[in-house]
């Protein structure tokens, strides 16, 4: 019994040692990960050669670059028009001095009413405006300059366009 007592606790002992030392090699494989992930500085770069969306779209030469910077460009003018057609399209509020009470009673029972079109065209507009959105974030998180100069300029081009029917004040 003795003997049988000694082998027990001798196979837990080199199964515990066994554990131990798969535990130190999982603890040196994550902390050599830890380390290479603080060694990855996130910052942004230049390359001609950055993938956008997927890797069959990887720009070669300067000139699909330059391709992939202008497509980014009218893809951020053309989400500031879908946010600025939006926001005019389905303005329900008038100013308060243009506005008859014939006009405010019109607009509370067509609120009040639920119209399936409008609805379905108001989700359409929202899917689309949101997935264009983060199309742009994905370009913006590549880290390359030029993406992410292209998709600013796009906005900035956008907002000059057709920022004055989102809605805001003229008086800014």
């Amino acid at each position: 019994m003795t003997s049988t007592m000694t082998m027990a606790m001798s196979s837990a002992t080199s199964t515990m040692t066994s554990m131990a030392m798969s535990t130190s090699t999982a603890m040196s494989d994550s902390s050599s990960m830890a380390m290479d992930m603080s060694e990855m500085s996130m910052t942004f770069f230049y390359s001609l050669i950055t993938p956008l969306f997927s890797t069959a779209w990887t720009p070669s030469n300067t000139g699909q670059y330059a391709g992939t910077c202008i497509f980014l460009i009218i893809l951020a003018v053309i989400h500031r028009a879908l946010v600025a057609f939006r926001s005019a399209i389905f303005a329900h509020t008038h100013a308060p001095g243009h506005a008859t009470a014939n006009d405010l009673e019109k607009e509370k029972v067509s609120l009040s009413r639920f119209n399936a079109g409008r609805e379905l065209a108001r989700g359409i507009i929202e899917a689309v405006t949101g997935g264009i959105g983060y199309l742009l974030m994905i370009a913006v998180m590549t880290m390359n300059v030029g993406y992410f100069s292209s998709v600013i300029a796009g906005l900035f081009l956008g907002g000059f366009l057709v920022g004055r029917f989102d809605g805001a004040p003229a008086n800014c």
